[in-house]
């Protein structure tokens, strides 16, 4: 029996041999590679924190003790350390099995849930105020990144801390990466840290002399005096977390179990908030993953050997991110004024096309979505075309900016929200279900959706030269399959396409549920109903004409949306006909009011939210049928 299976909780990891830590440490990787082979998900973070969880899960005791993983996409080792191994964690990510983050509802081992980068310093913090109020003496622990230290709020919380508590434990796992390459000043700040010859000699000397010399407990003290003033004689090493009021710590080795508990301890017994910081290696124990840390991040199901995605899509049709990528490429060599911005994922957003192929029009202003819309909003004031490249759910953070720096001053500003809809494995810290609602009562904002890529190809084109502020959002995955042009064309804004003419329903469908749409025309006709569809296109603003003439004709009027029937599109068309006196009825299809889990695909949770044309023609039936 192997050592894992044993392990039902924290407890059953302290009463392992050093020995046998070890063994851990390799069965934990060979769980997580068999899983995520077959189901995707996180490989590298996970793979490389292997020994920092178990020398955390040694030295402290969850649920007493609180450790805090920012983004938390690093915690299957975690979940396999509290008494979630077994099937439900070989179905991680999948319908009926474990949530890829962590999840407060799935385990009282789970402080604090996550899905983005920067808030497991504020969060902590306020778990060691509440610590200190209510008088307990349980020990907080945030475990984050060096990527998402760069994040605003993360220092927003490193402000705060000494005025607010004086017992608190910073780990920061170095591993040069996020989900990009690191960018900026912090990341070649602990690079030149880790990489100084003189500095990594004279820790290891005097590391080793502290170990092996009998009089090395008696200089401990002034070892570690003389090594903080090598440390900031030479990089200024800890002099930045010290002004926060951290004492400083390391670097040290991230897979040293021994080492880590050490440090672990000393930090346990702090008097004042500290922060320890340590080195990892992201991807550690799959070859593969070490050659490509950005692919396997978050990787589909792969070859353990050869790392190939073992999903096959079909490779003539594009995904969402890349048809959208290649056609900034295409504008961008025809115009230098056109330039793309990213917030640490110009892989996942498909900007990676524009960076290998015009660096000097690409921007990666590292996890700081807030910092790249009031940048791109300033190279607009000055006559430069911006793109930024953000994910739906992260658009979120910049939503003050979107309105304060973007739309208030009428900025051109284009912004391309993928994973609009599902990210069905991810789930809800994810989806990308409520972007429409928190834009659309924005002033000058121009919101669209294509039907296809070929169409996301033209909104692109059209919204970098509208001179407008413009938000362009699609899927998450691969397109339509339809045959793009060349170059795009301008689309006229505002204005919708009629697809099919019908009686009794007009279906107004986005983006892509309109390839919904006319499966549920099709069903429908099969039932003596006569549905015609629209493809919307533009969410603001309505084609208005085509509204008026539409509800004139049909008996009701159903919208079809992959976002929150609150706010969305289906809202829009609402208010319109009660601005306009009209009484048709309107059947709002789209997501309910509600945070939706992660699932197997989004087909899977499109059945459980009765998304699928069957039970979309069943709902718009019998709304026809009450509308007689």
């Amino acid at each position: 029996m192997s050592i894992l299976s044993k392990i039902q909780g924290p407890e059953d990891v302290k009463k392992l041999s050093k020995q046998d830590l070890k063994i851990l440490a390799d069965e934990i990787r060979g769980e997580i590679i068999s899983v995520t082979s077959k189901n995707g998900g996180h490989v590298g973070p996970n793979l490389g924190v292997v020994e920092l969880c178990i020398a955390l899960h040694r030295v402290f005791s969850t649920p007493k003790d609180k450790i805090v993983f920012d983004v938390s996409h690093q915690s299957y080792v975690h979940k396999l350390l509290t008494g979630r191994n077994g099937e439900k964690f070989k179905k991680l990510r999948q319908t009926g099995g474990y949530c890829g983050f962590c999840n407060r509802a799935e385990s009282e081992h789970d402080a604090f849930g996550a899905g983005h980068a920067g808030t497991a310093l504020s969060a902590a913090l306020g778990l060691a105020a509440a610590r200190d109020m209510l008088g307990g003496d349980e020990n907080v622990i945030a475990v984050l990144g060096d990527a998402a230290l760069t994040n605003g709020i993360s220092f927003e919380a490193l402000n705060n801390i000494e005025s607010t508590t004086k017992k608190f434990i910073l780990v920061l796992n170095d591993n040069k990466m996020s989900i990009s390459k690191n960018v900026g000043a912090l990341s070649k700040y602990f690079n030149d840290l880790i990489t100084n010859p003189i500095y990594t000699r004279l820790y290891s000397d005097m590391s080793s002399f502290l170990k092996k010399s009998a009089v090395g407990r008696s200089v401990k003290k002034f070892g570690s005096k003389v090594m903080s003033e090598t440390k900031d004689f030479l990089m200024e090493a800890s002099s930045m977390f010290e002004k926060y009021g951290l004492r400083y710590l390391g670097p040290i080795d991230g897979h040293n179990i021994e080492q880590l508990e050490m440090y672990l301890n000393f930090c346990k017994n702090s008097p004042e908030p500290v922060i320890l910081h340590i080195v990892t290696e992201k991807g550690r124990g799959l070859p593969c993953a070490l050659k490509n840390p950005e692919k396997f991040h978050g990787a589909s199901p792969y070859n353990v050997i050869t790392g190939e995605n073992t999903e096959h899509p079909d490779p003539t049709i594009p995904l969402y991110q890349d048809a959208m990528g290649k056609t900034l490429l295409k504008i961008a060599r025809k115009d230098s004024t056109v330039v793309g911005i990213t917030a640490a994922m110009s892989a996942g957003t498909g900007l990676c096309h524009i960076k290998k192929e015009l660096p000097e029009q690409f921007f990666d202003v590292g996890i700081a979505e807030e910092h790249a819309a009031v940048f791109s909003a300033g190279l607009a004031a000055r006559g430069i075309k911006p793109v930024a490249a953000i994910y739906s759910s992260f658009m979120q953070r910049a939503v003050d900016c979107a309105m304060h720096d973007v739309c208030l001053q009428n900025l051109p500003v284009t912004f391309c929200m993928d994973r609009a809809g599902l990210s069905a494995q991810d789930g809800a810290t994810h989806h990308g279900l409520f972007d429409i609602a928190m834009l659309r009562c924005l002033p000058n904002a121009t919101i669209m959706q294509p039907s296809n890529e070929d169409e996301l190809a033209d909104m692109l084109y059209t919204s970098v030269y509208s001179g407008k502020p413009c938000f362009i959002r699609y899927p998450r995955g691969k397109g339509e399959g339809v045959k793009m042009k060349e170059f795009p064309q301008k689309l006229e804004i505002g204005k919708a396409e009629v697809l099919s003419e019908g009686g009794d329903v007009a279906i107004w469908a986005l983006g892509n549920m309109v390839s919904v749409a006319k499966k549920v025309a099709e069903i429908l006709k099969e039932k003596g109903i006569s549905a015609g569809v629209v493809n919307a296109r533009f969410v603001k603003p309505l084609d208005e004409n085509l509204l008026r003439e539409q509800f004139g004709k049909a008996k009701i009027v159903a919208t079809l949306e992959d976002h929150s029937v609150r706010g969305g599109f289906g809202s829009a068309v609402s208010e319109f006909a009660s601005e306009n006196n009209i009484a048709t009825h309107i059947e709002i299809i789209g997501w309910k009011d509600e945070f939706i889990p992660h699932g197997s695909s989004v087909g899977v949770l499109r059945e459980m939210y009765g998304l699928t044309p069957e039970a979309v023609a069943q709902k718009i039936e019998l709304a026809l049928k009450n509308a007689k």
